[in-house]
């Protein structure tokens, strides 16, 4: 039982980064309708950003803002020399723009930093805890906490502030919200730098979580989301978080404790299958 309880942590855990990656991909597709691949690309530049600022400065929290601030950088010019030139055409022309994108950016951290794996030997500032003889690491509690806190400061802007009802607007429909005195290009721009900073809290915590940074970290993720977007509902974030938490659960508690004999990155896709074939608008989709 307490083995159990232990995966189960641990799913949990895997689920919250899952959800911190996947969150920036529901963002962008909840207010343009198109899928962001490239976000992947972000997701590694922050690992690699938060892994040279620390090894630069010895300072974790120097590391988290440095890199933030990066990726927010590059979420906006990818949204402004990306997807905005292509938005006239229809939706798979930025979709393989964004798969482009992401493949270029893989080959210039290669070239840049090398093909090889970089260990991130950072230590997290989180107690540990024991509970009912369950351990519960410094590097678990911190991936539960940080990952609350920044799901808890989205809700916030999106359901307590002007910025999040003009960002509700703008997500159901783009046209209506410019009429209406909306500036909708400033609300996705700001949809861009909020998924791009969380995708760099997200490529770091998996840096530190798994000790280590490489070009093609992305690869697996990048298209692991799109089946979570799927499954969770196409714009829904909450479905999105739901389905990234079952997920890990999933993967770890299915392949990683019962032994069954499938590979750990089928699961997402099987049921993306599974949801497509009897709900497909999700999790928490609407089905108009």
């Amino acid at each position: 039982m307490q083995g159990l309880i232990e995966q189960l942590l641990n799913g949990i855990a895997m689920g919250s980064i899952y959800a911190l990656v996947t969150l920036g991909l529901a963002l962008v597709y909840g207010i343009m309708r198109i899928l962001h691949v490239a976000h992947a690309a972000v997701y590694t530049v922050g690992a690699y950003a938060g892994l040279y600022i620390f090894h630069g400065t010895g300072n974790l929290f120097l590391a988290f803002i440095g890199a933030m601030v990066l990726c927010a950088i590059m979420g906006i010019i990818i949204e402004r020399f990306l997807y905005y030139p292509l938005m006239k055409y229809p939706p798979f022309v930025p979709l393989i723009g964004s798969i482009t994108v992401l493949l270029a950016i893989e080959e210039v951290c290669r070239l840049v930093a090398g093909p090889y794996i970089i260990t991130f030997p950072a230590k997290l500032p989180f107690p540990e805890a024991h509970i009912g003889g369950i351990f519960i690491s410094s590097t678990l509690m911190a991936v539960y906490c940080i990952t609350a806190s920044v799901l808890f400061i989205l809700w916030y802007i999106t359901t307590k502030t002007s910025l999040g009802l003009a960002m509700r607007a703008t997500s159901q429909d783009i046209s209506m919200a410019s009429a209406t005195g909306i500036n909708s290009h400033m609300i996705v721009s700001i949809t861009f730098i909020i998924g791009s900073a969380i995708a760099a809290i997200a490529g770091i915590l998996v840096g530190i979580y798994y000790n280590q940074v490489y070009p093609t970290m992305g690869t697996v993720p990048a298209y692991k989301t799109l089946a979570l977007i799927v499954v969770g509902g196409l714009g829904s974030v909450p479905g999105a978080v739901v389905a990234s938490l079952l997920l890990g659960i999933g993967e770890t508690i299915l392949i990683g404790y019962a032994n069954i004999p499938l590979p750990r990155d089928a699961l997402a896709f099987i049921a993306m299958i599974g949801v497509l074939m009897w709900r497909s608008e999700g999790i928490m989709g609407s089905s108009r």
